[in-house]
């Protein structure tokens, strides 16, 4: 870890860098994601680390817990790595790690992964996201050509967690203060009542799942876009562990699908 910075009061910087990261690479897509490996308590693992070695040899209950976070940019000259962090007090694993890291600590983790980036050829853009969802929307934001067209809706606690994000003239971005609303409550009146630009629309839509669920349903059978011009997601679920919402998500995702498609759920 070679920096840190509070951006805003719920969110985190961190910089990884150093010869861990030599040959890795992460610019193919704007949603690009690392696992963060945590240890558990008083579990040391041998150097040099292989996941494959520790999942040989120690017991499943101190294998490193994981967490999934967005590569919110990458720097090959440099060979450094931001990752942006949600942090609400104690709340949670990775926030409060975040919250008090020190310049020099090893971090472990694996990746990359991703799937998305912003195809230049759409004729126009809608981005949509809680706090999770917002270091991938920035960084599509910066990726979109000069003369493309966005409509960008951003969910956040208070006027106080903006951010400065670079935009192309014609995209514009909406942070919708969520104050003591339902997470998500906000995001879908802003995306259900927009006047949708004409044309092929490409649109990424991550964060909460119920939310998803909804803007899923909506845009899919209301707007008519089609399923290969969406990238939509659950980054995690009110009322569920960061452990129990993977346990389901896969399942809970193709649930969502079948039914929206019209075809049979699974009895």
């Amino acid at each position: 870890m070679v920096r840190t910075e509070r951006l805003t009061p719920h969110m985190v910087r961190i910089v990884l860098g150093g010869d861990g990261l030599a040959g890795l690479a992460a610019d193919e897509f704007t949603d690009h994601y690392i696992k963060l490996l945590f240890a558990p308590p008083g579990v040391t693992y041998p150097e040099p680390f292989d996941m494959t070695r520790i999942r040989e040899e120690f017991p499943r209950e101190q294998w490193p817990t994981t967490r999934t976070y967005t590569v919110r940019a990458w720097d090959a000259a440099q060979r450094e790595m931001t990752v942006d962090f949600v942090v609400h007090g104690d709340e949670g694993l990775a926030g409060p790690w975040a919250a008090n890291a020190r310049v020099g600590e090893t971090v472990r983790f694996l990746g990359p992964g991703g799937g998305y980036a912003p195809d230049p050829a759409a004729d126009w853009h809608l981005l949509v996201g809680d706090e999770s969802a917002l270091p991938a929307i920035a960084a599509s934001l910066e990726r979109l050509p000069e003369d493309a067209v966005g409509r960008a809706f951003i969910e956040i606690e208070s006027p106080d967690d903006e951010q400065k994000i670079a935009l192309p003239p014609g995209v514009e971005l909406h942070w919708l203060h969520r104050g003591t609303r339902p997470v998500g409550e906000a995001l879908l009146t802003a995306v259900r009542t927009l006047d949708f630009p004409p044309g092929d629309v490409h649109a990424f839509v991550h964060g909460e799942a119920g939310f998803v669920k909804d803007l899923r349903r909506h845009l899919r059978l209301e707007r008519q876009v089609p399923r290969e011009r969406l990238s939509i997601s659950g980054y995690w679920r009110l009322g569920k562990s960061d452990e129990a919402w993977r346990a389901i998500k896969r399942d809970w995702n193709d649930q969502v699908e079948r039914e929206q498609e019209g075809r049979p759920t699974a009895a």
